[in-house]
């Protein structure tokens, strides 16, 4: 059985997916500059293959988004609390997209978001570090 910080994990990188798509599919022209680069140069074959490469990934953005949401529901039902399938899908999202960036696009990121994602996984420790409090059961009490 998967746990549900596995659900939050999976379900950050497949946000981080959906958003790589959607800036592949809409985006500058992305996929015609990774065409001409992987074919060797202004190919005529780039003209027209970049369409259905954009459609392709106008349909993974669809794809990635529902199974995202699924698993981030089942997140919801098997974490201990909502918060913490919330924030471990929020740092695996950050993170995912910060090293999809750099590998599709070259991106790099400025220091103060390295110190945000740091802040942001520190609360993600002591979330996961902190035991849920359960109230305890009053037995044989009656209320009338």
């Amino acid at each position: 059985m998967i746990s549900g910080s596995c659900y939050a994990l999976l379900a950050g990188f497949l946000g981080a997916a959906a958003s790589l798509s959607a800036k592949l599919s809409l985006g500058a022209d992305y996929l015609r500059e990774m065409c001409e680069a992987g074919l060797g140069g202004g190919t005529t074959a780039c003209d027209w293959l970049h369409l259905p490469l954009r459609l392709l990934c106008g349909g993974l953005l669809f794809a990635c988004n529902a199974v995202m949401w699924t698993l981030f529901s089942k997140a919801l039902r098997h974490c201990s609390s909502s918060a913490r399938a919330t924030v471990t899908t929020t740092a695996s999202n950050f993170i995912s997209s910060a090293v999809l960036g750099r590998v599709v696009f070259g991106e790099s990121r400025a220091a103060l978001w390295w110190v945000g994602i740091s802040l942001t996984l520190c609360g993600l420790l002591v979330l996961h570090g902190s035991t849920p409090h359960t109230l305890p059961q009053e037995e044989g009490k009656k209320v009338t």
